[in-house]
């Protein structure tokens, strides 16, 4: 009982489905120790052994690869009732850096995700996009100068539903190149010197020009109303004078009227009455 528990807590083999296969066609171990030992279900052993499996694996040899030893093997054939121990635990297998790795079946859907990219995220880097979606940089610029091979037949589609990446590392991926031309825009943008004024500085000069120039406004309008009033009194004492009817007492000129004319000046002008006289027969 200790060892089934302790078979079960083991780690598994590297490849469960090739190493059960091989132990199948290889050794004299009952399905049972075969199906504890890589972590299946019985059945799936006797359907391998049985040639009724639904996939045929390639066997994969638990010896050359350290898992198991020999003698192992033949103390499992000499008692079936007992558990195969791991000799040699598999290296985990890690992903390195490099292009990401895409099954061969979604690799035809490459161009069509990374049209999406260039028409719906065109921050985004070449770099960026060759390791987010596993392409080279060439293939990038032959679909976005549409020189490549196949680009009639190129349809923008989200690589997320294409199953060429996941939303977290798409959004990862956008983020950090918006983010990237946010910078890059504010260190291209000129910095403004010259007025250090406060905004409320601002506002004070504002409303005093407008305070000033309402204040001109109001002036010129005066000074054109009391220009149009003395034109118009001036012209009805002209009218008077030629009916031969008294003028108005007096008729104030606009404080920016020409100056009156000085006394000699006065003296030589013939009002209307004289020239009037003056045109008469000679009484003498």
């Amino acid at each position: 009982m200790a060892n089934a528990k302790a078979a079960k807590d083991q780690p598994k083999p590297l490849m469960p489905h090739a190493t059960a296969t091989w132990l199948v066609d290889h050794t004299g171990l009952s399905f049972e120790q075969i199906a504890e030992f890589c972590g299946l279900h019985l059945l799936e052993v006797q359907a391998m052994a049985d040639d009724l499996a639904g996939s045929k694996y390639t066997g994969r040899d638990p010896v050359h690869a350290g898992e198991l030893t020999l003698d192992e093997i033949k103390k499992g054939e000499e008692d079936s009732e007992y558990a195969l121990k791991m000799h040699k635990a598999p290296v985990e297998v890690t992903r390195t850096k490099g292009p990401r790795y895409t099954p061969v079946s979604k690799r035809q859907d490459k161009p069509d995700g990374i049209a999406w990219i260039l028409r719906n995220h065109p921050e985004v880097s070449d770099a960026q996009i060759s390791k987010l979606i596993g392409t080279t940089r060439n293939t990038i610029g032959a679909i976005r100068e549409r020189s490549h091979w196949n680009i009639q037949n190129i349809q923008p589609k989200d690589p997320v539903t294409l199953g060429l990446c996941s939303q977290r590392e798409l959004d990862a991926v956008v983020a950090k190149a918006a983010k990237r031309a946010g910078t890059d825009e504010e260190e291209a943008a000129p910095v403004e010197t010259g007025d250090t004024r406060s905004d409320k500085d601002k506002l004070i000069e504002e409303l005093r020009a407008e305070r000033e120039a309402n204040a001109k406004a109001a002036a010129e309008a005066a000074q054109e109303a009391e220009a149009e009033a003395w034109l118009a009194q001036k012209r009805a004492a002209e009218e008077a004078a030629a009916a031969g009817v008294e003028p108005p007492d007096s008729v104030t000129p606009p404080a920016f009227a020409p100056s009156q004319p000085s006394e000699d000046e006065a003296a030589n002008v013939e009002t209307p009455a004289e020239k009037r006289d003056g045109d008469g027969p000679d009484e003498g």
